[in-house]
Order: structure tokens, then sequence, then C-alpha cells
């Protein structure tokens, strides 16, 4: 404890250093604007940005706190389109997109967005004291999972997946089998044979899934508008000036510490990320809710601050196996390996002796970052809920121009653009049908990871399938995922059980 609080304090002289300190205001700042830019996100924002920093000639600490602080900025950014627009602006606000943009369609933005602005302060605060505390010890943890326990772990996130079921659990199915099936589009890795191409070139490797979320959320919304304004159907969306209450957060704080814990250890994990951390969040928390979670979807706080937390909390797990590893966690992680590596350091067990003021000075500005984030992005709120004032007739083009910029900036396609247009009328027709569009998502998401990491464990099996039950962590997954499928329908009747003669006596 005496080397954490020393290092801490190395670590604040550095990160309170006047030149630091300004670098991680901009970088959150600029991280909040790019996060709200749809499809742009963390990865694209520091990705675009380290050749600035580089050639600026900053200091290692420096330049990575400024791209650090980009980083948490934009996954605290995303909200705001996914809020105000069903847009998302990322992976990760993909599920910030099923409660908080209800909320905003009934008058409500400037509490959803304050109440995503808490929720992601608290849950990215925790995150960086769990990793102050235990940030070695859970990286030697995650480096021995096996693909056999990621398979588990995909095996949760999936069940996860049946909380997002509403009065149609077949539809919901259905919905996350056609993620599955966009996921697996492409050469595939291992046999090198073509699947679901139709001989198109430009999809051989695969659909981006920024064209993904942009097409089916982004798109598919535009053409709601527009049909909605060529059948005179169109609302005028009302703009209150509510403000998340203390009534509030007393009914989200167990929700919010839940899913911060939660978001914490899945982004330590390598390679998940907050999609998958505010996934299972979600899910998990309407588990949890019980009969009171039928709200979910339909503009219920705790549907908006169990992705919000979480999301914000796997980005500074996704820190800890990169900084004493040197295995980044998530995408944009791996972009600020590449960063160090550019100065001639290499992340890992040694870093936090050779180079503890960059090691410190990075997780003391991450305190600093989570705190200006808050004070940056409250006094705004009531600024960005009056985007919903624009008419329509300029709203509805802005969105298609920031689709179409997010898209083409980062993959450079023009076939993506038709692409985007495809699916936009994809996620559309589907929506009209009563599909979510969450399952889709999910299953492009864990698609991948999925079948890569089930390939795996059975080549290293020869093919015998109980290498999936071989390892104490996949089986300690699958009593979880047991637990979250059996026990909130048992409670619900022992909850019956005892209501019933209650009632009867009653009367």
């Amino acid at each position: 404890m005496n080397e954490i609080l020393a290092g801490l304090y190395q670590g604040f002289g550095v990160a309170l250093d006047p030149m630091n300190l300004m670098y991680v205001i901009i970088g959150c700042f600029s991280g909040t604007l790019i996060g709200a830019l749809p499809g742009i996100g963390p990865i694209n924002g520091v990705a675009i940005l380290l050749p600035i920093a580089y050639s600026a000639g900053l200091p290692p600490e420096s330049a990575l706190i400024l791209l650090a602080g980009i980083y948490y900025g934009a996954e605290y950014g995303g909200r705001i389109s996914s809020i105000l627009l069903n847009v998302p602006g990322d992976a990760g606000a993909v599920f910030t997109t099923l409660d908080g943009n209800p909320m905003a369609k009934r008058g409500e933005a400037g509490r959803a967005l304050s109440l995503s602005a808490i929720a992601s302060f608290v849950g990215g605060t925790i995150a960086v004291v769990l990793m102050t505390l235990f940030g070695p010890l859970l990286a030697s943890v995650a480096i021995h999972f096996n693909p056999s326990d990621y398979v588990a772990l995909m095996i949760f996130a999936f069940t996860c997946l049946a909380s997002l079921v509403g009065k149609n659990p077949v539809k919901t199915l259905l919905a996350a089998v056609m993620g599955l099936m966009i996921a697996s589009i492409g050469i595939d890795a291992n046999t090198g044979v073509a699947r679901f191409t139709f001989g198109i070139p430009d999809i051989l490797a695969g659909v981006d899934f920024l064209v993904i979320v942009i097409g089916l959320f982004g798109m598919g919304e535009l053409i709601t508008l527009v049909e909605q304004q060529a059948t005179g159907k169109l609302q005028i969306l009302p703009v209150g000036k509510s403000f998340v209450s203390l009534k509030d957060l007393a009914v989200v704080k167990w929700t919010i510490l839940r899913c911060s814990l939660l978001g914490f250890f899945i982004g330590v994990l390598p390679g998940t990320g907050a999609s998958v951390a505010s996934a299972v969040a979600y899910g998990t928390e309407k588990r949890i809710a019980g009969k009171s979670g039928e709200n979910f979807g339909n503009g219920d706080i705790r549907g908006l601050a169990a992705p919000e937390s979480a999301n914000n909390s796997s980005a500074g797990g996704a820190m800890v196996p990169m900084l004493t590893l040197g295995i980044p966690g998530s995408g944009t992680t791996a972009i600020l390996l590449g960063a160090l590596l550019l100065f001639n350091i290499t992340p890992g067990p040694l870093m936090f002796t050779q180079h503890s003021e960059i090691a410190w000075g990075l997780i003391a500005s991450m305190y600093i970052g989570n705190i200006a984030l808050l004070v940056i992005n409250l006094p705004l709120v009531g600024f960005f809920a009056k985007l919903l004032t624009i008419p329509q007739k300029y709203l509805t083009p802005l969105i298609a121009v920031l689709a179409f910029i997010g898209v083409y900036s980062v993959v450079s396609n023009p076939f993506d653009l038709y692409m985007i247009i495809g699916l936009g009328v994809f996620g559309w027709l589907i929506r009209k049908i009563g599909f979510s569009l969450a399952p889709v998502i999910l299953g492009v998401v864990l698609g991948n990871l999925f079948e890569d990491n089930l390939r795996r464990a059975l080549s290293i099996s020869g093919g015998d399938w109980m290498i999936l039950i071989d390892s104490g962590r996949s089986i300690v997954i699958y009593i979880l995922t047991a637990l979250i499928l059996f026990l909130p329908p048992l409670f619900s009747r022992i909850k019956a059980g005892i209501q019933k003669p209650a009632e009867a006596a009653a009367r």
C-alpha cells in the first residue's frame, strides 16, 4: 500500500503540472466532441490524433495523457448522439439508445444526459480506483484466460441476451441469429472459404462494425424520420428543463455500482471491450430488476445508467493489461500501446519501476480527467438538449451527413456508403415488424469472438469438446450463467407464492 501511495503522489505531481493539466482538459473536451460524432468513436479518434501528438514533440507522459483523455472523453461523449438522435457514437453506446432515446422523446433529454454523465463519472472513477489497487493482480489472472474460458464468457453474454427479450422471444433470437450471420460474412480465416459474399469483392474482408452500427441505427433512424415527415406523423420532440434528481440517483445507485464493477472486470479481459461490457451489464441489470424490468427499453433510468457506468469502467479496465502486461485490452488501448512503442517505451511489469512517471502520471490523470469530464459536460446538458429543437428539415440531412462522413473518414470505401443505405433499409423494415436492433448488434459483436475462441479451443484439444469445461474459470462462468438464467424466475415464483396467501388472508 505504501508503494501505491508513493506512486500516486508521484503521478499527481506529473498530472498536475500546468501543461499536462491543460492536455488532460483538451483531451477530455475534444474526446467528448469526437465521441458525439456518429461512428468516429474512441478508436478512430485516438488513431487520427496520434500522429499529431507524436509530431508535436510532446514528452511521452504528456502525449499519453492527451491520448488517454481523448480515449475516455470519447467513451463519455458517445452518449450524446445515442440519447438525442438514437444514433450510437460508437459500439459501446448502442445499449444507451435503448432507454436514453425514449427519455429524450418524452422531453427528458436533460435528465438522460445528466444521469448518463454522473453514471459515466462514477463508473470511470471506480475503474481507476480498482486499477490503482488491484491492477497487476487482475492482469495476472486475466492473462491465464484461455480460449475455452472466453467461450464460456461469450455464452454468459448470450444468456444475458435473454434479458433483452421483450414480449416475443422468438423475434429476439431471430435478431441475434441475423447478427451472427452478418458477423460471418467474408473470408473464413481458417479455411479461406468465402462466406455470404455473393461474389462481391468489397465484402471479402467482412462488413466493418462501424458500417453495421451506422447503417442499422443511423440510416434506419433517418428513414424513419423521412417516413414520419412524408406521412404527416412527425411529432415535435418536447424539450423540458429536466435534470437528474436526488431521487433518480437513489434509484440507480446500486445499478451504477454493480455495473461499474462488472464493466471493469470485463474490460480487464483482453479483446472484450465496452460493447461486451455494456451488453452484459444491461442484460444482467434487467434480470436483477425482475418484473419491474419490463419497463427497460421504454425509458427506464436503470436501463440508461447500467450501460453508461459499465461502458466507462470497462475503458479503465482495458488499461490494466496494457500497462501491466503490455497486452491491449481493447482496440483503443492497442493504439495507446503503439503510442508507447513510438516513444521507445515497452509496457509491462517493469514499466512501473523504469518509467514510473509515465505509468503513475497516466493513472493520476485519469482521476483528474473524470472530474474534468463531469465539470465540462454537466453545464452543457441544456445546450445539448436544445439540439432537439433544430427543425426536422435541417436535422434529417444533418444526421445523413454525419453518418456518411463518419463512415467514409474511417473506411474510405465508397461501396460502404451504399452498404449503410442497404442496412438502413433493412433496419427500418425489421423495426416496423417488431424486431429490436440490440440483439442484432450483440450477435455481430459476439459472433467473431465466439467463433474464433471456439475454434482455437477445439484445435488445442484435437476436437475434444470436453475442453470447454476443463478449467475452473469456465465452470465458475457457467455456474453464473445458470444462476442468471434460472434464479430470477425462481425468485418471482417464490415471491408470488408468498404474496397469494397474504392477499387471501387480507380478504
